[in-house]
């Protein structure tokens, strides 16, 4: 494992801030102190290209700039804060001054996990940290044991996912930046909520990217869809991955993060001995070691690939868990019949009982979409490694049109979905706004200053939709009018069948949280099977006494189904019916308990949930 070193301005109470910046090619470097007057310091340099050298009269607030060779004044690559933008002065930050009250805290086992994906500008109408935490009393109470958050990386301008970002340390100033995401993070351990931050280590934002006027931060090796990829293993890629390492640390330690969550590691190109992945991993356990508690890295891939969360003694690179698409793009098809662009892989019912028995779908299988074949067996990986949903940003996002679920499907097959990623063995996430059925999309937006890369932007979001058979025209991602339609409107308090939709939620988050056989779910102890006529699910929770039996007709239409149970004298007492009006349903027949292999009426698109009696 690497030694680190430390970037950026590092504050000392004691002594004022030591600034160290990595520029190997440069014959001078030096930092401009912007107040209380200007002054520039000349820099020493060290080994491998680093430059360091110490202020005693910079602080906390302290505006500072990198100038190069007499020529190129930028800001720090390593910035902490960018108060006016990614264009201007960095701030130093103290980091020590914050007052936590977590000291408890040693975060959540996988397990127990319920994650709510969020975006900080369009959460609520401040946009904020702040704002966040106004909401998190109506979290508490849904269920929810963990928030995502999209990327809070500065990025240009106020309007964006995220994924533009090109200062990785600082956290976005029109958020409320590093004060305002420390506040979050304290009121969500207060409230038992863990906090997971979602990171970019594959590519950089285009706008205020100034990295390779310092370094060979890029390489030509490998292209990207963003242009040159991120050096992880080309020449001076060393001091590359100290800085991504160095990133993901100061997250877990400086901000209290539970974890990261790790964009597109299939797009980090590394062929090294030692991939980035597994070296990130080591750097976060000997952190975890120190502080005394476990801290999480989650992958997204869509490689399909067990390599990824396989220990690192059998060969893998040990992070914990990673997104598991294949189900999500499973539910997807068969609930609402889209089988275009990499939809194409998807769509037939048998999937869905591979997705649950097996996790991969496309497990070594062609993928006609790639023209390749694809992916791991992932069958022997407990459940709790996969994480799962039926709408994220990604999958909502993406559309040209931003729509959400209930756009695309029924009332009632939006209780069976919430079934299918609630009673699943995986870690569930839902999408902020799913719980109620928001109405508002999520598209997708920005706000860069340079009219030839909005153009751009707007150009290759239109070539990205190419291969769907969707019809309209696409929302201008730099319109403030597309950010604004994309806030939540929180309309469950006066749309009575929204706040059914989002009591059914909680019902079932409850039952998540206190079915023995949910406790820990396991794929070796469940029996599952997939009617692929009549779309009827049977799924048998067994690892824990009382066993659950989830039913779910994925069809338009009522569907007879027939219990699995080989034992004559089995007693099945339902627990659970979405037709139930106290969640919206048409409203069912009085529900008796249920005898051995008993046959039962299933109303179209619902979910049954029946409990085994002694």
């Amino acid at each position: 494992m690497s030694i680190l070193r430390e970037i950026g301005g590092i504050y000392h109470p004691d002594k004022g801030t030591t600034f160290t910046v990595w520029a190997p090619e440069a014959e001078l470097v030096e930092v401009v102190l912007h107040q209380p007057e200007k002054k520039t310091l000349p820099l020493q340099r060290e080994a491998f290209g680093y430059w360091t050298g110490l202020a005693e009269d910079a602080g906390p607030g302290s505006l500072y700039t990198f100038k190069i060779n007499k020529e190129i004044e930028r800001p720090d690559p390593a910035s902490h804060f960018q108060p006016e933008g990614v264009h201007q002065a960095s701030a130093v930050v103290d980091h020590s001054g914050f007052e936590w009250t977590d000291q408890q805290w040693k975060g959540l086992p996988l397990e127990q996990l319920l994650i709510y994906e969020l975006h900080v500008g369009t959460f609520t109408e401040e946009g904020t940290f702040e704002g966040i935490i106004h909401k998190l009393p109506e979290l508490k109470d849904l269920g929810i044991t963990a928030i995502e958050l999209m990327p809070v990386a500065q990025f240009p301008g106020n309007r964006n996912w995220g994924y533009d970002g090109v200062y990785p340390f600082a956290t976005q100033n029109s958020y409320g930046g590093p004060e305002g995401l420390k506040k979050l993070v304290n009121a969500c351990h207060e409230q038992g909520i863990s906090v997971v931050l979602d990171v970019v280590y594959n590519h950089m934002g285009p706008e205020g990217n100034y990295l390779n006027d310092f370094g060979p931060y890029f390489t030509d090796k490998y292209h990207t869809p963003w242009g040159n990829a991120l050096n992880f293993d080309d020449a001076h890629s060393d001091h590359v991955r100290n800085y991504f390492f160095q990133n993901a640390l100061m997250w877990l330690r400086d901000y209290h993060l539970d974890a990261l969550r790790l964009d597109a590691v299939h797009a980090i190109y590394d062929t090294g001995a030692r991939h980035f992945l597994q070296e990130l991993r080591e750097h976060v356990t000997q952190l975890a070691d120190q502080q005394g508690r476990p801290y999480l890295l989650i992958a997204e891939s869509d490689l399909s690939d067990v390599r990824l969360i396989n220990p690192i003694e059998q060969g893998g690179y040990g992070l914990d868990a990673q997104w598991f698409d294949d189900y999500h793009h499973t539910i997807h098809t068969l609930v609402t019949g889209e089988v275009e662009g990499y939809y194409e892989d998807y769509g037939k019912p048998e999937q869905l009982q591979k997705a649950l028995e097996k996790t991969f779908v496309y497990d070594g299988l062609y993928s006609e979409h790639r023209k390749k074949t694809l992916g791991t067996d992932a069958s022997a990986n407990p459940p709790q490694q996969f994480v799962v949903g039926s709408q994220n940003h990604d999958q909502v996002g993406n559309r040209m049109l931003g729509e959400r679920l209930p756009q695309l499907v029924s009332f009632e097959m939006l209780k069976a979905v919430a079934g299918l990623v609630l009673l699943s063995p995986y870690v569930p996430m839902l999408f902020m706004g799913e719980e109620y059925a928001e109405e508002h999309p999520f598209l997708y937006f920005v706000s860069h200053t340079d009219p030839d890369l909005v153009e751009a932007v707007r150009k290759g979001r239109r070539e990205e939709f190419s291969a769907f058979a969707w019809k309209g025209e696409a929302p201008d991602p730099q319109s403030e009018e597309t950010f604004q339609q994309s806030k939540l409107q929180w309309s469950y308090h006066s749309n009575e069948q929204q706040n059914k939709l989002r009591e059914f939620y909680k019902e079932l988050i409850q039952l998540r949280k206190t079915a023995p056989a949910l406790a820990k779910p396991s794929k070796q102890q469940m029996q599952v099977h997939m009617e692929d006529e009549s779309l009827v699910l049977h799924l048998i929770h067994k690892s824990k006494e009382p066993y659950l039996y989830c039913l779910f007709n994925l069809s338009k239409q009522p569907q007879r189904v027939q219990l699995l149970t080989t034992e004559k004298d089995a007693n099945w007492q339902p627990i659970l019916h979405s037709a139930d009006r106290a969640w919206g349903g048409p409203g069912i027949e009085q529900q008796e308990a249920l005898q051995g292999q008993a046959e039962i009426n299933l109303p179209a698109a619902s979910v049954l949930v029946l409990q085994h009696q002694q």
